[in-house]
């Protein structure tokens, strides 16, 4: 089992660490899912590198010591940015392609609540 968690929590990084890096350089396609949830312009161009900041922390302690906080957070942020791109007139398939991104921290969620000690 100890593969499985590790296995997890490095995909759990990989995607964090990798949205993290194109929020910190502010990737222009993303602006339309901010504005989309209501933020302006450039407000979306000022708050894209805080949430670059966030994603790489959260890849950095999932890869260290996966908190159950965190973990939610993970699941829920990832299914949030999964959804906006529906919802921002996108087809409907770019969410479902995206359903690893919050069900790999939700799946360690559920597996850390049955296991005390992952190592």
């Amino acid at each position: 089992m100890t593969v499985v968690y590790w296995i997890l929590r490095i995909g759990i990084f990989g995607t964090f660490l990798g949205h993290g890096i194109y929020a910190l350089g502010v990737k222009e396609e993303w602006v339309k899912y901010l504005n989309t949830a209501g933020f302006d312009t450039q407000l979306a161009y000022t708050i894209m590198p805080i949430i670059g900041v966030i994603d790489i922390l959260v890849a950095i302690t999932i890869l260290i010591k996966p908190l159950k906080p965190i973990l939610i957070y993970a699941a829920i942020w990832a299914f949030a940015t999964a959804l906006i791109r529906p919802l921002s007139g996108e087809p409907f398939l770019e969410f479902v392609e995206r359903s690893a991104n919050w069900a790999a921290p939700l799946t360690l969620l559920l597996l850390l609540r049955h296991q005390k000690e992952v190592f």
